[in-house]
């Protein structure tokens, strides 16, 4: 059972930057697999960025833009970072992070579906 605690976020004027962090808990192993997720209203969660053992991967929105780290302390508590530079209005929703003992592909690595451990969930609100 692994156990996922955020933290970061706020409020941040368009063109600024927000630094996101998920504490992960518990069972963990080097090639599970972390990545963020966010979701914005009225509309479904969506990939942003993930690592899993081929290196990282970003969605085409943020490429550039988004930085995704980890930092494994120790066997059981690994931090993943989500750097988030030159924010944009339409990145504003709300960021999940996400975990899975599994080695993922690139393409399944974002997939919600694949999941089974979720963040609480951080606001980002990008003003124009």
């Amino acid at each position: 059972q692994m156990q996922l605690v955020q933290s970061g976020g706020g409020l941040v004027q368009a063109g600024g930057s927000l630094r996101l962090a998920c504490v992960v808990s518990g069972r963990t192993f080097s090639r599970m697999t972390t990545a963020w997720f966010r979701q914005a209203p009225g509309k479904e969660r969506v990939f942003v960025a993930g690592i899993n053992w081929l290196g990282t991967v970003y969605a085409e929105s943020v490429k550039g833009r988004f930085t995704i780290s980890r930092d494994s302390r120790d066997s059981a508590n690994t931090t993943v970072f989500l750097q988030m530079s030159s924010l944009k209005p339409e990145d504003t929703a709300l960021y999940y992070c996400a975990a899975v003992l599994a080695a993922t592909t690139a393409t399944s690595i974002r997939d919600a579906r694949l999941y089974r451990n979720w963040g609480q969930g951080t606001q980002v609100t990008v003003a124009s």
